[in-house]
């Protein structure tokens, strides 16, 4: 059995893999442009970001019904228990499929179907985190969380993804103003792509509890120590980080300097089904790469569940933490 984890930087739509997008497609009447799960695996084999966006976007064009987004969500939860994840805080994206006419209930309440089995299905505890698409309007973001306003009982929290570049966390001062009125919690990918100050931003502006990749602090001495200081977590992705460029190598990964350095780091699988790995994935790869030794990846699994939203349960963040201060390596 795999280290006991938390999954905290996970996006639903990027665990759409190939079969089951062919699956999708034949259901819903939907011709992808791949003969087969063949040609589409190959086409995976992206470059950069932007063209992972692109066949990320075109792909989720096989999502239509409840039943397309239950089963997409069942299908990451069974891998993710296989995985050793027992807690999961999971990314959707509604603007993606909003403007494809799959109205926000459809996604809600479909991914809630497989959430609210998953305890009992999969042994994981799990959480919705809507995010907002920073390369669209902030308009369109403050229109989302305004339609999402029936289902927050659903929704635990809100994040920022997509291109980050030319998009500073600023642009979204007010929704997330509005978000934390709601009481939603806050999220922000930030120095991934975009430089330190984007960090800082999505700190000060938006106020967020928890940096998405955050890489990019290392270059900010005075960054790294509010981050120690404050204990901000980062969700760290590295099979995700080689795949879009934003490091050269595995073995040329931060993490072990940022572990050194004292900050909260966690590792997570991001968009699996499009980089190579899913959580535990993650962890053997920095573990052979980067040869972290046991009590590194015991320290990595313990932040997972310190870095999660389980302040309404810390019941169940001390069975997790217990269950990861007993786990024998071997």
């Amino acid at each position: 059995m795999p280290l006991p984890k938390a999954e905290l930087h996970l996006h639903i739509e990027g665990t759409l893999e190939p079969e089951l997008a062919f699956e999708l497609a034949a259901r819903n009447g939907v011709t992808l442009p791949y003969a087969d799960t063949d040609e589409l695996r190959e086409a995976y084999r992206f470059e950069d970001l932007q063209s992972f966006l692109n066949l990320y976007y075109e792909l989720m064009a096989v999502l239509r019904t409840e039943r397309d987004f239950e089963d997409l969500a069942n299908a990451y939860l069974a891998r993710a228990a296989a995985q050793g994840v027992r807690h999961a805080e999971i990314f959707f994206d509604p603007q993606a499929h909003i403007v494809r006419g799959v109205a926000m209930g459809t996604v809600v309440e479909g991914l809630r179907r497989a959430l609210d089995r998953s305890q009992e299905t999969h042994g994981i505890s799990t959480q919705l985190i809507m995010c907002f698409l920073r390369d669209e309007s902030a308009e369109s973001a403050m229109e989302t969380l305004d339609a999402a306003k029936p289902y927050l009982d659903r929704i635990t929290g809100v994040g920022l993804d997509s291109a980050e570049v030319g998009h500073p966390p600023v642009k979204f001062r007010e929704v997330y103003e509005a978000a934390a009125a709601l009481g939603l919690r806050r999220v922000a990918h930030a120095g991934e792509e975009g430089p330190p100050e984007y960090i800082i931003e999505a700190l000060d502006v938006l106020g967020v509890e928890r940096i998405d990749h955050g890489l990019r602090c290392l270059e900010d001495p005075a960054l790294v120590e509010r981050l120690v200081r404050d204990r901000v977590p980062l969700t760290l992705c590295p099979l995700s980080n080689v795949r879009l460029r934003a490091v050269d190598v595995l073995e040329q990964h931060p993490l072990p300097a940022m572990l050194d350095a004292g900050l909260l780091c966690t590792v997570n699988s991001d968009d699996p089904a499009y980089f190579g790995g899913y959580a535990d994935d993650n962890f053997d790869a920095v573990r052979q790469a980067l040869g972290l030794d046991e009590e590194q990846l015991r320290e990595l699994a313990r932040n997972s569940f310190l870095a999660s939203f389980l302040e309404h349960d810390e019941e169940r963040r001390a069975r997790y933490l217990a269950e990861v201060e007993a786990y024998e390596f071997r």
